[in-house]
């Protein structure tokens, strides 16, 4: 593994910024005080609205932060944002405006899988460095054939091995799965019943296309498959949508959650249907339940209070995004570039080699995997009374 490229930032006067910037040391750079554009598409409207809007809020956030703390060299962050209105075909076109446009140094795309696989041959041909907040495994593999895109966010062979290792330490013997019909649902049941697979447990399946809003269909086919644990491996909003429908059900077993399904901290109307369910999820989610040991947990929980505090509530997802923010504003600062020229390919550079202990979790970018967020930053939550909390 190359040497670290992102130390803590230790020497910050502001507590803010102590806090926020435990990632990035930005490197040395010739004066210059050019704006770093970064431009967002963004599901602000449609299917996925909500999870656009989460990660709107928390590029924002990110931004006034950075912007005030005196560490990006005299220079400040503008964020422009698209709405792609869950469309990837509107998508692709906020692709290519913004990539057409040479103040933007990268763009950050949304939750969206269908639209960041869609945008992948035009990101490259425009030679674009791009960070998808989206799961899906196709987003950057192969990586040969995606050398300027880049993602955050669980992977689901990671969360299947997760998943699998808590259903094994239960005595789950058969499991059923509501899963997305998408590239990262599709994904995740090849995982799952791999992981699943290597230890005895059978798995049944039910499909759900990720803009239904009924599921209990899908729901009491698997229940009368009389499984032992239940698995959603969907987005947030269906996730919690089939829980209340597996409660209406005989089915008084376990539920779990992928990664994938992880939203708000507060689970409001489905705390009822959800509660003792299991979540596998980065520790931010929870990191108010977490003992601040290093400096990095510190800067996740000044994180999380940050923004409650600005937004009254917490969505896990929020990190990935600002993640996002703090890896390119750290690659336009060492990308070696002309002063008020964006460098591209020297910001990609750096991309494929950052190295952070992030607000997500410890994030590792190689020649070999774009796709950062490593193993170790997923941990098993547990509901408890309407919130999410640590297991154990």
């Amino acid at each position: 593994m190359s040497p670290i490229r992102s130390a803590t930032i230790a020497a910050l006067a502001s507590a803010v910024v102590a806090t926020t910037l435990t990632g990035c040391q930005f490197g040395e750079a010739e004066q210059d005080t050019s704006p770093i554009v970064i431009a967002a598409d963004l599901e602000l409207s449609g299917a996925a609205a909500a999870v656009g809007q989460t990660y709107q809020r928390a590029l924002k956030l990110k931004v006034d932060q950075l912007n005030s703390s005196g560490a990006l060299n005299g220079r400040e962050i503008k964020l422009t944002v698209k709405d792609n209105r869950s469309d990837s075909a509107e998508s692709l076109r906020n692709i290519v405006d913004f990539s057409s446009d040479s103040r933007v140094s990268a763009i950050i795309m949304g939750g969206c899988n269908e639209c960041a696989v869609g945008a992948v041959g035009t990101i490259n041909e425009k030679r674009i460095p791009t960070i998808a907040l989206a799961a899906s495994g196709a987003i950057t593999r192969p990586v040969a054939e995606r050398r300027y895109v880049f993602k955050l966010g669980p992977n689901a062979a990671d969360s299947a091995a997760a998943l699998t290792t808590e259903l094994r330490r239960n005595n789950i013997r058969k499991v059923g799965m509501l899963v997305s019909d998408d590239d990262y649902g599709q994904e995740g049941a090849a995982a799952l019943r791999s992981e699943l697979n290597k230890v005895n447990i059978s798995l049944r399946e039910q499909r759900v296309k990720t803009t239904d809003t009924d599921v209990s269909q899908q729901i009491q086919q698997l229940v009368t498959g009389k499984p032992d644990a239940l698995v959603f491996w969907t987005p947030p909003e269906q996730a919690t949508l089939a829980a209340t429908s597996t409660r209406q059900t005989i089915f008084r077993g376990s539920l779990y959650f992928d990664a994938g399904a992880a939203g708000d901290l507060f689970l409001g109307a489905a705390a009822k249907a959800t509660e003792q369910a299991t979540l596998i999820f980065t520790q931010t989610m929870v990191i108010d339940d977490v003992i601040a040991t290093t400096p990095a947990k510190a800067a996740r929980r000044q994180w999380f209070q940050d923004y409650t505090a600005r937004f009254g509530g917490y969505n896990g997802s929020s990190s990935f995004a600002a993640d996002a923010v703090e890896l390119i504003a750290d690659a336009e600062l060492r990308s070696g570039g002309e002063a008020g020229k964006v460098n591209r390919d020297g910001i990609r550079d750096v991309l494929e080699t950052s190295q952070m202990d992030g607000l997500s979790g410890p994030i590792r970018m190689t020649p070999d995997n774009h796709s950062g967020l490593m193993p170790q930053a997923l941990t098993t939550l547990v509901a408890r009374n309407g919130r999410w909390r640590l297991a154990g």
